[in-house]
């Protein structure tokens, strides 16, 4: 199995001045060979002839060196291919020279940024929700990005679809989906669920020579269909949530008035007594509007 190589290149400034001693020798064989040619009138000369051999192959070293000139920057890489051989990478930005007759291949080595559109799918409970997903990325292995898969690019696109989907069925809307209070769920637990797909995506994307450096929800919500009914739902949880707080609030606070007119003797209650006394109370510690209050003009009992 092929893996990535890292190779150096030549630098190409010397090959330059080699190239451009190649372009001006060839002129000059060309011309002294036919110097010769015209000389010999009648006879044909071989050094003439072997001149301008000469000549006409150095033109045509000249031009071929030529292609063999490529430039990289920062960032950049070059998939280098000989006769349909792999014969390594070129990874350093610069300019550089390899052989004229190898095939370059560029790619980008910086960040790419992914922003996946929304998609339509069931949560774990079966309940209907849009999700999207941000995705960071960027090419790592050079060789498996050019000859392990078609197009890196929509590879990237195409699995990161499939994972956020395998994601959103994995874990549920929100924990009272599960009936759990502290189950891991879409809403509640953005960097569990984000660390959960960023595995996920390597574990896909490695196969095509890309990393992901970062994933992340952008967009969650119930479908259309079913938003306003769970809506209803999230809103009667938190008014249990509330009134249960309320409740505990105003059973200490009954405990505590009743253990403090006992304390200071201000007032002794018998048990039906107490009980009206807790029940008004309560009404008033947990009633939804301010209390009418009656003023007892008479005696206690």
């Amino acid at each position: 199995m092929y893996q990535e190589k890292v190779v150096s290149a030549i630098n190409g400034w010397p090959m330059v001045f080699v190239n451009i001693l190649l372009f001006l020798c060839a002129p000059a064989l060309l011309i002294t060979g036919a110097r010769h040619l015209e000389a010999g009138a009648g006879n044909v000369p071989v050094s003439g002839i072997a001149l301008m051999i000469c000549g006409g192959l150095l033109v045509a070293v000249a031009a071929i060196t030529t292609k063999g000139f490529f430039v990289l920057l920062p960032n950049e890489a070059a998939v280098l291919t000989l006769f349909g051989r792999y014969t390594g990478s070129v990874k350093s930005y610069g300019f550089w020279w390899v052989n004229p007759f190898s095939v370059k291949r560029k790619l980008s080595l910086r960040s790419y940024n992914l922003n996946g559109d929304k998609l339509k799918v069931n949560d774990k409970a079966g309940n209907p929700i849009e999700i999207a997903a941000v995705v960071v990325w960027k090419v790592q292995d050079t060789f498996a990005a050019c000859f392990d898969v078609v197009n890196y690019a929509d590879f990237v696109k195409i699995q990161s679809e499939s994972a956020i989907r395998h994601l959103a069925s994995t874990y549920p809307y929100d924990s009272w989906e599960e009936g759990e209070e502290h189950a891991v769920s879409l809403r509640a637990n953005i960097d569990e669920v984000s660390v959960a797909l960023e595995k996920e995506l390597h574990e896909r994307l490695s196969k095509a020579g890309v990393k992901v450096e970062e994933a992340r929800l952008s967009h969650l919500a119930y479908s259309a269909e079913i938003a306003g009914a769970m809506l209803q739902r999230q809103q009667a949880s938190a008014i249990i949530a509330a009134r249960r707080k309320i409740v505990e609030g105003a059973v200490g606070m009954v405990q505590m008035a009743l253990a403090k007119l006992g304390e200071d003797k201000v007032v002794t209650l018998d048990e039906e007594r107490k009980a009206a006394m807790v029940s008004n109370l309560l009404v008033v510690l947990c009633g939804n509007r301010d209390p009418h209050p009656v003023v007892n003009a008479g005696s206690l009992y």
